[in-house]
């Protein structure tokens, strides 16, 4: 197979930053590469850039750094919860997913591109939940969010005795809600 010297002069996933001299498959630089102006052919007259490229790249890597832990440290101040749907014994109707996340940090203010929120599996049961969120190879932070569900539980066989509520978190539901509503109406009609 033939091989491409190349100088890269944009950073490229998997293959190398700006400045760095690599070998690629002929192809690969001849189809990809040169055409989309990512590289140049290595020549004697391309290596005298390689320290110019090499300064842009410190600092280009440098301010990424910087948005990355100003970034980290917003999202360290956001508080994420999900109200559920949940059936019987509190199981979830569907799931929490790393788009659901996405549209949370997104309503919260924070930019962030979808891929670098790192949730394994999706989300199925109510609780308190951690993602990692990789901003940057030397910054990541944790996430804690609340998964708590809209309806208040019933335990499973316990409805035809007398339906024991288990709501760990109704201060997060919309019926502890409504009951805080409806109190402060009651209380109004009670001081006129």
């Amino acid at each position: 197979m033939a091989h491409h010297e190349v100088l890269l002069i944009k950073p490229v996933d998997g293959l190398g930053a700006e400045g760095d001299q690599v070998k690629v498959r002929a192809g690969y630089a001849r189809n990809y590469l040169l055409p989309q102006k990512f590289a140049v052919a290595l020549t004697q007259s391309n290596r005298k850039q390689v320290e110019a490229l090499k300064k842009r790249r410190t600092s280009r890597e440098s301010e990424e750094l910087a948005g990355a832990q100003a970034l980290a440290a917003q999202i360290a101040k956001v508080s994420i919860a999900f109200a559920v749907k949940t059936g019987e014994g509190g199981k979830l109707f569907g799931a929490i997913t790393s788009a659901d996340l996405h549209q949370k940090l997104t309503d919260a203010g924070v930019v962030i591109e979808k891929k670098k929120i790192h949730l394994h599996t999706p989300i199925k049961t109510l609780g308190k939940h951690e993602v990692k969120i990789k901003l940057h190879p030397e910054v990541s932070v944790e996430v804690s969010f609340d998964v708590v569900s809209e309806n208040p539980i019933v335990e499973a066989g316990a409805a035809e005795v007398a339906p024991k509520v288990i709501d760990p978190y109704a201060e997060h539901t919309k019926m502890a809600q409504n009951a805080a509503r409806a109190a402060e109406k009651a209380a109004k009609r009670n001081r006129k």
